[in-house]
């Protein structure tokens, strides 16, 4: 029991704490170079797969209308997957190809109507459609800043180059939020942000932010259908095929966090759902050397598939052992205490969620639904 006890206690400390000290260490130490060129200007084609997205999409097209980027070298495509809303009534009016104040040419707008089939299936069918070199990948819920796309964009100037990832930016980070759960998703969103950027130089992040991120159109591949973690699959095929997904946070877009503790646990399970379903649709990246970021994705992707076996053994082992040392005891303490207090958290937050209720309730948990991880 005792090698049980400290095995499972060294899993997760690795995970949350030696991993990141590794990646500090490793980056200061063998950092590799990276070449952005803000002058680049491929043709760009901007993908956003929608179902019953029709009071945002106006809002969400304007927003890309928006983007400092050459209106020539831009096309938006929205994909209705199986939308019963009136999206189609929603994006007729910026459909083709338009002039806007001064005569200028705007990006064209193009809308694909598909039965519902799925996320996976509609950015199947957008890439198909797409006519550009470089595809950017953006949802209907979030907004990106005017300089996003031209960031995005940079980073194809180093042909190592296959995917670039912006960076998400929640609204509990910047300032006071209205969710319960604010504070704490904001604080790890930070920590998985430092991870991915250290990641980046070093080789690759391990997948992208789905909200905000580009790749060469030549490097996709299509996702079988029922794909949960399309930001994750579509990447690490791109790295196992040899080029980089790099970090930058200079590419902004901006989301609200989940409104409460049911919200955030139904993405949480989602994104450990797909973390599974990956390791049977890419079996590549559990082979060292044919995945060249084994390691990384060891520590960071399976590593948290692991932990919450891990804690459980913990508990079961420190329980058979308390009678053995006052080592054991004081974990057993320890462990009462966290569980005790997550436990009290808990039940804070449910009792918090009447005063959530009516419209204000109703709108958060519409915006908070889904955040890519």
């Amino acid at each position: 029991m005792a090698v049980v006890f400290w095995v499972s206690l060294g899993v997760v400390l690795y995970v949350y704490v030696g991993y990141p000290a590794v990646l500090a260490v490793w980056a200061r130490v063998r950092p590799r170079t990276h070449v952005r060129s803000d002058s680049l200007r491929p043709a760009v084609s901007v993908i956003v797969a929608a179902r019953n997205e029709a009071e945002r999409l106006p809002a969400r097209i304007e927003n890309l209308l928006a983007s400092d980027y050459p209106p020539d070298r831009l096309e938006i495509v929205i994909v209705s997957d199986g939308s019963v809303d009136g999206t189609a009534r929603a994006v007729a009016p910026y459909l083709g190809d338009r002039r806007v104040a001064g005569g200028r040419s705007a990006p064209r707008v193009r809308l694909i109507e598909r039965p519902a089939e799925g996320k996976a299936a509609a950015l199947n069918h957008g890439v198909a459609a797409a006519s550009r070199e470089v595809i950017v990948f953006a949802d209907a819920r979030q907004r990106f800043a005017p300089d996003t796309i031209r960031r995005l964009a940079a980073n194809f100037a180093d042909p190592a180059v296959g995917v670039a990832s912006g960076e998400l930016v929640l609204d509990c980070e910047t300032g006071p939020s209205e969710s319960s759960v604010g504070e704490g998703v904001g604080a790890y969103w930070r920590y998985e942000k430092w991870l991915r950027s250290h990641e980046s130089e070093i080789d690759s992040m391990l997948g992208a932010t789905g909200a905000v991120y580009a790749m060469r159109r030549s490097c996709w591949r299509d996702l079988p259908a029922g794909t949960i973690l399309d930001d994750v699959l579509a990447p690490m095929r791109v790295v196992l095929d040899g080029y980089r997904a790099i970090f930058d946070p200079r590419a902004r877009a901006f989301d609200t966090v989940a409104p409460d503790a049911r919200v955030e646990s139904r993405r949480k399970s989602r994104t450990l759902a797909g973390n599974y379903q990956i390791l049977a649709l890419e079996p590549r990246l559990l082979v060292p050397g044919v995945n060249r970021v084994f390691v990384q994705y060891l520590s960071h992707k399976i590593g948290r598939l692991l932990v919450p076996w891990a804690l459980l053994a913990l508990a079961a082992s420190n329980l058979a052992l308390v009678a053995d040392s006052a080592i054991y005891i004081v974990a057993a303490l320890g462990q009462t205490l966290f569980y005790g207090l997550a436990m009290y958290g808990a039940l804070l937050e449910r009792r918090s969620r009447p005063l959530m209720a009516g419209p204000l309730r109703r709108r958060l948990s519409r915006e908070g639904k889904v955040l890519n991880a």
